[in-house]
């Protein structure tokens, strides 16, 4: 079955509601559950976000009544599951604005995105002594991948640089390319900073020298629209589970024109038109990137994700989570001896800081007894730790079910740790 062949009426769109954070909540099961005997306060969204009662429901129904493999079955529940989840792939190309399904390939998540391209653009676009650009704020997820590449092929990384803030020194990225430049890979919002990288502006500058550019969108995709043709981008990546949709499944979009040039990643079923022992066909696109049987139940729930989101007034949400982000960040800045780390002038939701001299973990650790769920660490970023000198830090990550009500509870949280430590 190809991309466009499944029923118009999976498709039906709801009516845009106005943003309500209070009447989010209740969409929410887990925001109900009591953690040491208190109410949770769930901060820890950049890691992973929750899911709606809507999600859960679409999960479950798949199992209950569709459950069958997608693509090759001529019986009913084979071709009914087929049918939805070609649809979430619709969902997901709507969503992202792509210009055709074949442009959306699903994956695991953001990780295995990265590695597909790393894989299927380095084996034929790198070779030795070649460059790829990328930024000192990356995730792991967005440096090893390019690492065991360069290996491979005798190529290197040219690192752009940032600032005290936790801001891009772009001045410095212009200056890092060369002839020998292959692709820039850049991570739209830093996980542990939650900089907001000007990446229009920096796929104009590649471009300009004919390099092309994935943005690693895990961190922005749920905060903000992504127009991916307006981005111009050519490939953009992220995962499902922090789009409040389930864990296990992600996607890769990629201009058709690369995908098509690019060769498959992995082997196996559906990523074939025929097998010989002489030579192999490989499918058409999306399908050349799916081998074997594919999260099909992920993917279902990720489409359930993006109709949850897109009901309702995004700019509205969009307001919402700005504003408690800076609620959130004039409370804590008056903490005696916190220090924010990360101070960009655009940022999304994303709150890192350190605490007098006490370990994060042990921040952490006593705002968990208090319900609050925050993540301790250096959030697989330990370059960008190097870089401003700090081993780790404690992070507050922010959704639009969050609320004033959450920050003051980590508030007095964050006295009684304070208490501890005096």
């Amino acid at each position: 079955m190809t991309p466009s062949r499944f029923s118009s009426d999976l498709l039906a769109e709801s009516p845009v509601l106005a943003f309500d954070p209070h009447a989010a909540r209740r969409d929410f099961p887990i925001l109900g559950e009591l953690v040491h005997g208190r109410p949770l306060v769930y901060l820890d969204n950049a890691a992973s976000t929750q899911k709606p009662r809507s999600v859960i429901d679409a999960i479950s129904d798949y199992y209950e009544h569709r459950n069958s493999n997608v693509h090759r079955g001529v019986h009913h529940l084979s071709q009914v599951a087929t049918a939805h989840y070609e649809a979430a792939r619709e969902r997901v190309r709507s969503f992202l604005n792509a210009r055709s399904a074949h442009e959306i390939v699903f994956t695991r998540g953001t990780t295995e995105s990265i590695n597909l391209v790393a894989h299927s653009f380095g084996r034929t676009m790198v070779g030795e002594g070649d460059e790829i650009i990328l930024s000192t704020m990356e995730h792991h997820s967005n440096i090893v991948p390019w690492q065991m590449l360069c290996e491979e092929k005798g190529a290197r990384l040219r690192v752009i640089p940032i600032t005290d803030e936790g801001t891009l020194r772009v001045e410095e990225y212009e200056k890092l390319f060369t002839p020998r430049t292959k692709l820039v890979t850049i991570v739209h919002v830093s996980n542990a900073l939650g900089t907001v990288n000007p990446v229009r502006e920096m796929i104009r500058v590649a471009h300009d020298r004919g390099v092309p550019v994935l943005v690693d969108g895990a961190q922005s995709v749920q905060h903000f629209p992504i127009d991916v043709q307006d981005l111009d981008c050519d490939f953009f990546v992220f995962s499902g589970h922090k789009i409040y949709g389930p864990t296990g499944i992600g996607v890769l979009y990629g201009k058709e024109e690369w995908l098509d040039r690019l060769p498959p990643y992995q082997g196996g079923g559906d990523m074939i038109l025929s097998v010989s022992f002489e030579k192999t066909v490989y499918n058409h696109l999306p399908y050349k990137f799916e081998a074997g049987t594919p999260d099909i139940a992920g993917a279902i729930g990720l489409g359930a994700a993006i109709d949850y989101l897109r009901a309702f007034d995004l700019e509205a949400l969009v307001t919402y989570e700005r504003d408690l982000l800076a609620y959130a960040t004039a409370r804590l800045s008056s903490v005696p001896g916190l220090r924010i780390i990360g101070t960009a002038p655009e940022k999304a939701s994303v709150i890192s800081f350190m605490l007098c001299a006490i370990h994060p973990h042990d921040i952490g650790t006593i705002l968990d007894q208090h319900g609050i769920a925050v993540r301790a660490g250096h959030h697989c970023a330990q370059p960008t730790m190097q870089r401003l000198g700090i081993p780790a830090t404690a992070r507050a990550s922010f959704s639009f079910y969050n609320t004033k009500d959450d920050v003051e509870a980590l508030m007095r949280a964050i006295d009684r740790v304070l208490e501890v430590f005096a």
